[in-house]
C-alpha cells in the first residue's frame, strides 16, 4: 500500500532525474546569443558601405576579408562570454564541438578565395563565401541549444539559396550581394534568436 510519504518520495526522485536531465543536455548544447549574430551583421553592413564607396570599389576583397576577421573574432567572444556565464569550458565544452564543425568550410572558403583570385575569375568569390558560410552554420547548427536551431538552420539554408544566386550576378553587385547577406540575414536571425531566448528565459 503506498502512502503519502512514498508518493512524495518518488515525486521528489522524479524531479532530481528531470533536473539531472536537464543539466545533462544542457552541458551538450550551445546557446548561441542573438547579440553575436547582430554584431556581425553590423560588421557586414559597415563592409558593404565601405566597399561600394567609389575610392575604395577596387579594394573591396581586402575590406571583406578584414571584415571577416573582426566578425569572427567578435562572434567568438561573445560566444565564449555566452557560454562562461553557463559554466561552459571553451576547450572542453560544446563551444568547441561548435567551432570544430563551423571551422572546415571557412577555411575551405579562405583557400577558394585565393584560388578565384589567382585564376582571374573574382566574380564567383561572393557565391563561394555564402554557400560556404551556409554550410558551415547548417553543419553546426547540430551543437545549438533546441530552442534556436530552426532559427540556426534556417539560416544556414538562407545562406545556401543566395549563395547559389550570388553565382549568377555580376562582379558590380558584390557589395549588395555581400552586405544583404553577412549583414542583413545576421542582423535578422540575431534578432529572432535574441527574441527565442528571452521567451526561453521567460518560460523558465
Amino acid at each position: 500500500m503506498r502512502t503519502d510519504d512514498t508518493i512524495a518520495l518518488e515525486r521528489h526522485a522524479l524531479g532530481t532525474l528531470n533536473y539531472i536531465r536537464r543539466s545533462i543536455e544542457a552541458a551538450g548544447v550551445l546557446a548561441v546569443p542573438g547579440i553575436a549574430g547582430v554584431a556581425m551583421g553590423i560588421v557586414g553592413v559597415a563592409a558593404a558601405l565601405l566597399s561600394s564607396m567609389p575610392t575604395l570599389r577596387a579594394h573591396w576583397l581586402e575590406i571583406w576579408l578584414a571584415a571577416a576577421v573582426i566578425a569572427f573574432v567578435l562572434g567568438g567572444v561573445l560566444m565564449a562570454r555566452e557560454g562562461a556565464h553557463r559554466g561552459l569550458r571553451l576547450a572542453r565544452g560544446p563551444l568547441r564541438r561548435f567551432l570544430l564543425c563551423l571551422c572546415p568550410s571557412l577555411a575551405a572558403g579562405a583557400v577558394l578565395t585565393a584560388v578565384l583570385w589567382h585564376a582571374g575569375i573574382p566574380r564567383l568569390i561572393p557565391g563561394t563565401w555564402l554557400l560556404l558560410y551556409g554550410s558551415a552554420v547548417l553543419s553546426a547548427s547540430a551543437m545549438i541549444s533546441p530552442t534556436m536551431v530552426r532559427q540556426v538552420g534556417l539560416m544556414g539554408g538562407l545562406f545556401l539559396l543566395y549563395g547559389m544566386v550570388a553565382f549568377q550576378l555580376p562582379l558590380e553587385w558584390q557589395s549588395f550581394v555581400l552586405g544583404l547577406g553577412f549583414g542583413g540575414l545576421h542582423i535578422v536571425f540575431g534578432l529572432l534568436i535574441a527574441r527565442a531566448s528571452r521567451s526561453e528565459a521567460h518560460d523558465g
